[in-house]
């Protein structure tokens, strides 16, 4: 996949980009919704014989156009994104920056600059995708500017358990530590990836080393927590539990949060090293335990009942 970082105006050569099938939206998640137009535009350009491309942007709009929104957490930072796309077979990946000039263009300007400047051939996007100046160009609409050049699919709406699968549903199942119920919708475990950090080594004196996981400040957490999780390393995966919170038993006063993970059955040294952590199930709340005693007693409790999970 060839990865092509835009800024408005962008110094693409039209004779010189390939004719293609595109689906185009924000995507963070690449959930079952989005899965459903990309793997549509896959489909299309195979039919079609040409190459299959995705258009997403970054940062996410409201940072540009809400006052006071200076960062926005993520599902999938776009080191992910592009991994995933990467994935599912997609050909060309056009990332645009969105920024306030892209924000001021008309949906005219819009389509004649990236998707008729792209050299795009057939457009696939969700119904709810708009474009242009404050979403005046929306899928209902977008006849009126494609100058005969491109034609497009509109695909529904993606539901399940009767409500539309979307971003925002999946970040509030993760805020309430519901990480199953939002693996349903992303159709895969969420997933957060960062570099094993020194912590103050304690799981180590009490017979459970944690690695401590610095991630991407960009990546949305879910709720602080126990969770089953399985780690990837080195075209590995192992089970392990995970804890999201402040370790109240050590660090009274401590405020920010810290992920540390225990990998079953493994005990090499892994300082430095890149780890992925997959999210499965939500185990407990984090607690302050009276002593090391008591915090290793429900530990050893939190272990079997993981091993218990993965094993069913």
């Amino acid at each position: 996949m060839r990865t092509f970082e835009l800024t408005y105006p962008h110094s693409l050569v039209l004779e010189e980009i390939p004719n293609t099938v595109t689906a185009i939206g924000f995507f963070d998640g690449i959930h079952q919704g989005h899965q459903k137009v990309i793997h549509t535009a896959i489909k299309e350009a195979k039919n079609r014989n040409m190459e299959s491309a995705v258009i997403s942007f970054h940062p996410h709009p409201s940072v540009v156009l809400k006052k006071g929104t200076h960062d926005v957490k993520y599902l999938t930072p776009v080191k992910e994104k592009k991994e995933i796309l990467r994935s599912l077979g997609v050909d060309r990946l056009y990332i645009i920056e969105f920024n306030p000039e892209l924000s001021k263009l008309s949906p005219q300007e819009f389509i004649d600059h990236f998707i008729i400047g792209l050299n795009i051939k057939h457009l696939v996007a969700g119904f709810d995708y708009t474009f242009g100046f404050k979403g005046s160009g929306n899928m209902t609409n977008i006849s009126d500017y494609t100058r005969g050049e491109f034609t497009f699919t509109t695909i529904s709406e993606v539901t399940m358990g009767g409500e539309k699968v979307s971003s925002t549903r999946i970040r509030g199942l993760l805020k309430s530590g519901q990480v199953d119920e939002a693996n349903k919708l992303l159709g895969r475990a969420f997933k957060l990836d960062g570099i094993v950090i020194r912590g103050d080594r304690r799981g180590r004196e009490i017979g459970y080393p944690t690695a401590n996981i610095q991630v991407n400040p960009d990546t949305i957490l879910p709720r602080s927590g126990i969770y089953a999780v399985k780690v990837l390393y080195k075209n590995e995966t192992y089970e392990g539990m995970a804890n999201i919170g402040t370790n109240p038993t050590f660090t009274a006063d401590r405020e920010d949060l810290s992920i540390e993970v225990n990998i079953f059955d493994y005990n090499n040294d892994l300082y430095g090293e890149a780890l992925y952590v997959e999210w499965y199930k939500f185990m407990r709340d984090e607690e302050k335990f009276s002593s090391a005693e008591a915090l290793i007693e429900q530990m050893e409790l939190d272990e079997k009942n993981i091993r218990a999970y993965f094993s069913m």
